[in-house]
């Protein structure tokens, strides 16, 4: 394959005939089973302490386990509009539940982190048929147990034991404890009986076939489920792969630290390995949120000769903390980062002191996962999410006050970014939530709105200056304001809240939330934020902290004005952190220029102190003018 290294090199492969590729995920991981049947597809260790001697999947016994998978789903009564979900760590009956589950039904991964209320929230919502997760004896039993009753279209429950069969009285406890309706399963058990040589049911895959749901909102409300099909799957499995090149292929070593609840977990370092002969190493059932992994990454690379990981910019610091002592890491060619801005500083930082090579890139959830990428083979623009994927259009647009059509952006003119293209989803399960998500630019394809604002330079690489939607990226996970929102909405004294993202140097942002009370009524923010933290479904949501004020900034119609609240939180936290460094400024800006969104201006108080400042503003994402 010939490397992509810049925007002629996409649209020189596109000039060539469009590949015929496979209807669907399970196709498309067949095909490379059937290349590279002994080649190992996946290896797992349930405690760092033993990753040295990890268990091993060759691609013809993974394939063996999606056929079994599927095959049990069958017996089950699931055919391919009936929805699979599961609520699991990252386990590799896990992958065969994603994998079984695309070529039986719909596979549903749900968050597991999420309170018991909203998972059965999202389980009613998408009309899960059957339930995978965790056996009695385990956290995620004991939380989803007394829920599961109120989701009417649950007929089975598939029970997991990561180490073993899940024995007879427990299958019987667990069954006692839930109506009748529902049956109660090993999932051990019922592989061990299912034909592994094939799908038994015969199914001929469509690429317009619905393959997974993803959630993408927060839990409040009706949840905002998005319907991806195989075609989009496999597309973008495809494209990814043709930027990334052969650091996907056969041979490979690629680690998996990110959750397979989410939608990067699955492709990236999932189904892109998988369909290219590549290896996955599934470290740990909680990946990089247990600490032991973070502390002893290096010696993981080294051991397994890693040659790819994806992260977010909370890892990649976590990681510059931690020695590498000599380490022997050449074989790591480079790291992905996605899902929030990469600070300037961390990434040079990163770079500098481990020679390892970080590429920004940028994908939602509704176009699969990836849209852009920086070229590992060609420049790299730090601060740009690079070009996009080959046989995805991405562009900015300028819209009306409307949000109508008006024309396409200049290079560097800011806009609405925009993708169309054999990734990009379906669209949302619940109809009222795809009010505005498509833009008709005149042009007869279908493009999707992003909620994301950016710029294009004359090289085809992308930048990100804003965003139109309100998403708070805490650690690259989601947060949607409305999870906050609504819930101090319902305390008594609350006439309106508002939550936003506070930049932080570790987590990228934390949530705080703006409180207006009511006429009379009075409340402290330490009340307030007792209340939330009863109130809101997700942990990661609970607001760091709660500011009352006298009065919210309102739009001309009325409407809170977030940004003005997001540039206070911007300015404190910038304005702290250069205090508790010993290099207080005299003058902290935050501006939003049209063409280059946030930027910052600073005075110093000690302007021998530039370099620190320089340092401690690199930590944070967002371009700083020091004078």
């Amino acid at each position: 394959m010939n490397a992509i290294t810049s925007l002629a090199d996409v649209l020189a492969l596109e000039a060539e005939p469009a590949p015929a590729l496979p209807s669907s995920s399970y196709e498309l991981i067949a095909a490379a089973a059937a290349a590279h049947p002994s080649a190992p597809a996946l290896s797992f260790f349930a405690r760092v302490e033993d990753h040295a001697s990890p268990l091993v999947w060759s691609y013809a016994e993974l394939l063996d386990g999606i056929h079994a998978t599927a095959n049990l789903l069958h017996e089950l009564g699931v055919g391919p509009s009936d929805v699979v979900a599961f609520v699991l760590p990252n386990l590799p009956q896990t992958h065969l539940v994603i994998w079984g589950g695309q070529a039986g039904g719909i596979v549903f991964p749900i968050n597991p982190l999420l309170e018991a209320a909203a998972i059965a929230d999202l389980l009613r919502a998408s009309q899960a048929k059957v339930l995978v997760t965790q056996a009695p004896g385990s956290e995620l039993w004991a939380k989803l147990e007394p829920v599961l009753s109120t989701v009417d279209s649950l007929e089975r429950v598939l029970l997991l034991d990561p180490a073993s069969v899940v024995p007879a009285e427990t299958l019987e406890a667990a069954s006692a404890a839930l109506p009748k309706r529902i049956g109660v399963l090993d999932f051990a058990s019922g592989l061990r009986r299912q034909t592994k040589d094939r799908l038994v049911s015969g199914r001929k895959f469509a690429p317009s076939d619905v393959s997974s749901y993803f959630c993408t909102g927060g839990t409040t409300g009706a949840p905002k489920i998005a319907m991806r099909m195989h075609g989009n799957e496999v597309a973008n499995a495809w494209s990814t792969g043709q930027l990334l090149g052969d650091g996907m292929g056969p041979g490979r070593n690629i680690f998996c630290g990110l959750p397979l609840f989410h939608v990067n977990g699955v492709l990236v370092t999932g189904l892109l390995p998988f369909s290219r002969g590549a290896h996955v190493i599934l470290g740990t059932p909680l990946g990089y949120r247990d600490s032991a992994v973070v502390t002893r990454f290096w010696e993981l690379v080294e051991q397994h000769r890693i040659h790819f990981f994806s992260a977010v910019p909370t890892l990649y610091a976590a990681l510059l903390q931690q020695p590498m002592q000599g380490r022997d890491v050449s074989s790591l060619q480079y790291g992905l980062c996605g899902a929030a801005p990469m600070p300037l500083e961390l990434l040079r930082s990163f770079e500098h002191r481990t020679g390892i090579r970080i590429l920004e890139g940028y994908g939602l959830t509704e176009a699969t996962c990836v849209s852009s990428c920086n070229p590992p083979q060609g420049e790299r623009r730090p601060g740009s999410i690079g070009l996009r994927l080959p046989r995805q259009a991405m562009k900015a647009v300028v819209l009306d006050d409307k949000g109508a059509y008006v024309r396409d952006c200049e290079p560097d003119e800011v806009g609405l970014l925009v993708i169309s293209g054999p990734n990009v989803f379906s669209g949302y399960k619940v109809t009222e939530h795809n009010q505005g998500l498509w833009v008709d630019c005149c042009d007869g394809k279908r493009w999707l709105n992003t909620g994301d604002l950016g710029r294009q330079d004359a090289d085809g690489y992308f930048y990100l200056t804003g965003r139109r939607k309100e998403l708070i990226i805490r650690g690259g996970h989601n947060i949607d304001p409305a999870s906050i929102e609504g819930p101090l909405h319902r305390h008594a004294a609350v006439q309106l809240a508002a939550a936003v993202g506070r930049p932080d140097a570790h987590a990228g942002e934390l949530p705080v939330a703006y409180v207006q009370l009511k006429a009379g009524a009075s409340a402290s923010e330490e009340e307030l934020l007792a209340f939330a933290k009863e109130q809101i479904a997700e942990r990661a949501a609970v607001p760091k902290s709660i500011r009352v004020v006298e009065r919210l900034p309102l739009t001309g119609v009325g409407k809170i004005f977030k940004p003005e609240l997001r540039q206070r939180e911007i300015a404190d936290a910038l304005r702290t952190a250069l205090h508790e460094a010993g290099t207080p400024a005299t003058r902290l800006e935050v501006v939003n220029d049209p063409q280059l969104g946030i930027q910052v201006l600073v005075d110093l108080a000690d302007k021998t102190q530039t370099s620190l400042a320089r340092e401690v503003l690199g930590r944070f994402a967002f371009p700083c003018e020091l004078s």
